[in-house]
């Protein structure tokens, strides 16, 4: 709340502010990190209404995947394929960028590939299957390896339940989100960005070759520039943007003893995630099962969704071995009709950089960069 604020704290933080990014996860902060290193003497200021960055840049999964067969696979029908490369390119450019502005030790990067599961009765398996070679030729320019996916020859390896079939990707990663995300808040901060929590902006107009922002039981203030970051959240801002919010509920385990995944696991075109954590197992996903009631801005947990996640534990990953339940959370992405992020100008001065489609820790900084670009 801004409200009884000091000469030193108007002046210092809210006065003479060149660009103001509403929303500090991974784009909000990469656009004031790349606006900041274009223009050094510029008043940067990032608002955020929670204490951690509000929507999934600290409450997804960590992975640093780009798409397995059945996701792309199903976006070359619905898309075509120039645009489904290029948002692959996308997502691979912006995974490096992740990767050297923070530096892999900082967010935890792990590289031990990726694993699409497909049960013994899927008949999306024979669909799958022959477009490995085509999807391997395609990407590979993009990605600089060969042999991308492959066909696992022994899929039971793993002791999973009910699956018949896995395609490897060579070329899938992981991380921490929450280190990923106190990374970058460090370089920011650094850099001489302001961070402001607390912060619910609820309007914004330009005027007179300014943006004025209203903020929830405040004043308002006032910047030269503004980016829009809110990705699932922003349709309390923009209520006509072509753009649906769509919650994600996850689970983590209890350790495990003697628990031998590693790597990214996907199942049922990446709308089932899990992984292996510290011996844990976190798995999320299943808004499929009950996407009305999923697309929504609300966070929260419900019985469906999460049984759901259960029952697909006990029965695929760990059949027959009893585990508890340490935690459950949930977060908001940002998808749509398109799977094409959303960066444009709304006015001179304001600019949006929004629509994720579920792939933020992939597409998330140099959609960051994109934004910070417009403006």
């Amino acid at each position: 709340m801004l409200k009884n604020l000091s000469f030193w704290e108007k002046s210092t933080y809210l006065e003479g502010i060149d660009l103001a990014v509403v929303g500090s996860g991974i784009v909000g902060l990469n656009a004031a990190i790349t606006f900041k290193e274009k223009h050094p003497k510029a008043k940067v200021v990032v608002l955020e209404r929670g204490v951690f960055p509000s929507g999934a840049s600290t409450k997804n999964a960590g992975f640093a995947c780009f798409g397995s067969v059945s996701e792309l696979l199903d976006d070359f029908e619905q898309m075509g394929e120039t645009a489904v490369l290029d948002l692959v390119e996308k997502r691979w450019s912006g995974l490096e960028r992740l990767r050297q502005r923070c530096g892999d030790e900082w967010i935890d990067y792990q590289w031990h590939g990726g694993f699409e599961l497909f049960l013994k009765e899927d008949i999306s398996y024979e669909k799958c299957e022959p477009y490995i070679p085509f999807f391997n030729e395609k990407l590979g320019p993009i990605i600089g390896a060969k042999g991308i996916f492959s066909k696992m020859d022994q899929p039971q390896i793993f002791g999973f339940g009910k699956v018949g079939n896995i395609i490897y990707n060579c070329a899938e990663g992981q991380i921490n989100p929450a280190k990923m995300m106190g990374r970058l808040q460090f370089l920011a901060i650094q850099m001489g960005i302001q961070i402001l929590t607390g912060v619910t902006v609820t309007t914004f107009e330009e005027s007179d070759n300014q943006v004025e922002i209203a903020i929830e039981n405040s004043d308002p203030i006032k910047a030269a520039k503004v980016l829009i970051a809110t990705n699932g959240l922003t349709r309390k801002l923009i209520p006509n943007i072509t753009l649906a919010p769509a919650r994600n509920q996850v689970l983590i385990t209890e350790p495990i003893p003697n628990l031998k995944l590693k790597g990214t696991f996907h199942f049922d075109e990446g709308y089932y995630y899990f992984r292996n954590f510290e011996n844990r197992i976190l798995l999320g996903g299943a808004r499929n099962k009950a996407k009305i009631a999923e697309t929504t801005d609300e966070f929260g947990l419900t019985p469906f969704i999460q049984n759901t996640l259960e029952e697909f534990l006990r029965t695929v990953i760990l059949p027959n071995q009893p585990v508890e339940i340490a935690h459950r959370w949930s977060g908001i992405l940002g998808v749509g009709n398109q799977k094409a992020p959303i960066v444009e100008k709304l006015s001179d001065n304001i600019g949006i950089a929004v629509r994720l489609g579920g792939m933020g820790v992939a597409i998330g900084s140099l959609v960051g960069e994109e934004g910070a670009n417009l403006l």
